[in-house]
């Protein structure tokens, strides 16, 4: 991974060259920002232009042998961490376990989400975690010495998925790394990393992307028509990430679309049995994902009702959310949007603590019949 292959975040590209030709490098740095901003693609490409042979002001050279290999994510010193599943195919997996595929999805595309990793790597309706035995993973490859480059980098994706257990013993590994080792932890949940990690990791602070540059990386797409790009960095909102789910939806976008369409249509024709039906059928799809349709739910309904004062410009949807709005934006109005909202939020809050996902599904389809004719 290059730098310029990294959308937009020069200010970051800037900084993070110029710790490394100073020699000013922290040990332990915290990438942190929202979905579809780079986090992920910059660590790689931090990664790669610290351990280049041949690097240049501006970028990794590409064509020493530690490059190369960079390129292919089978660098000996380059070691990565990020939540799996308890997989019944191994015995207490941990991340090298699922490597050849973490590698096959990294290499596609560095810019995803939790959910479209749990996908690649068949999770079903397991929660990706990372857990306590990792930590002894990571400890047994940190103490061996580099093999080729300088330091040897580890790189943790999502440490807000660790239990308390891994984290207590990284922050040990932290406060004592060995020598020559580099911690980049990427996360969306800042929050979510335990304090005493976040107050020994030097923060990088990944801001949204410019429009500009998000335009740019989708002109270079092959394929891509022209016309659709203003729409597509319009809905983006700073995420590259949004931006390349609007040229092509992933499946799980379209899959809540299609059930909030569901929802709203036995609610509006007060169909109780296919709405029993439909609560069963969510209650199966995995928390993460019920997590993640609520929080489309309440998208989709303060996207319908702002659309209903005909400010285009305020408005992010994509073609299908808009043309299916043209008949049923009228339902959400200044009546019950807050009544709406509050549903939804309720619902991701109750599944977060592990209530009955049954009895959420049910209930909430169940009041969407009394708030849809307000």
């Amino acid at each position: 991974m290059f730098f310029k292959d990294v959308v937009g975040q020069e200010n970051i590209k800037s900084r993070l060259i110029r710790s490394v030709q100073e020699q000013r490098i922290s040990h332990a740095q915290l990438f942190s920002g929202p979905s579809g901003t780079g986090k992920l693609a910059m660590a790689l490409a931090y990664a790669q232009y610290v351990s280049c042979k041949n690097r240049s002001e501006t970028d990794s050279c590409g064509t020493c042998p530690s490059c190369h290999k960079y390129q292919k994510l089978a660098h000996p010193d380059l070691h990565f961490v990020f939540p799996i599943f308890n997989a019944k195919q191994f015995n207490k997996p941990v991340s090298d376990d699922f490597l050849p595929l973490w590698r096959q999805k990294v290499l596609a595309n560095p810019y995803f989400e939790l959910s479209d990793w749990l996908s690649h790597i068949d999770a079903g309706n397991a929660q990706g975690e990372i857990y306590e035995r990792e930590s002894e993973s990571i400890l047994r490859k940190l103490n061996l010495k580099s093999f080729e480059s300088e330091f040897k980098v580890m790189i943790i994706w999502l440490p807000e998925k660790m239990n308390i257990a891994c984290s207590n013993k990284l922050l040990k590994m932290i406060e004592e790394p060995p020598s020559k080792t580099l911690f980049i932890l990427v996360t969306e949940n800042e929050e979510g990393v335990i304090g005493t990690i976040r107050s020994r990791a030097q923060l990088v602070k990944f801001p949204f992307v410019d429009n500009q540059s998000i335009k740019n990386a989708l002109l270079k797409i092959e394929g891509v028509d022209p016309a659709i790009i203003p729409d597509a960095v319009h809905l983006a909102s700073g995420s590259y990430l949004k931006a390349l789910s609007y040229l092509s939806p992933s499946d799980d976008e379209q899959f809540y679309f299609q059930k909030f369409q569901e929802m709203m249509r036995f609610a509006y024709a007060r169909q109780v049995k296919e709405m029993i039906d439909w609560a069963d059928e969510m209650a199966k799809i995995g928390r993460d994902k019920q997590k993640a349709f609520f929080a489309a739910s309440l998208r989709l309904v303060r996207e319908y009702f702002v659309s209903n004062m005909k400010r285009s410009e305020i408005v992010y949807m994509n073609r299908a959310e808009k043309d299916w709005g043209k008949k049923f934006a009228p339902f959400i109005n200044e009546r019950n949007i807050v009544a709406f909202a509050d549903e939804f939020e309720l619902a991701i809050k109750h599944i977060s603590m592990n209530g009955n996902p049954r009895i959420v599904f049910m209930d909430t389809g169940l009041r969407m019949v009394r708030l849809i004719k307000r």
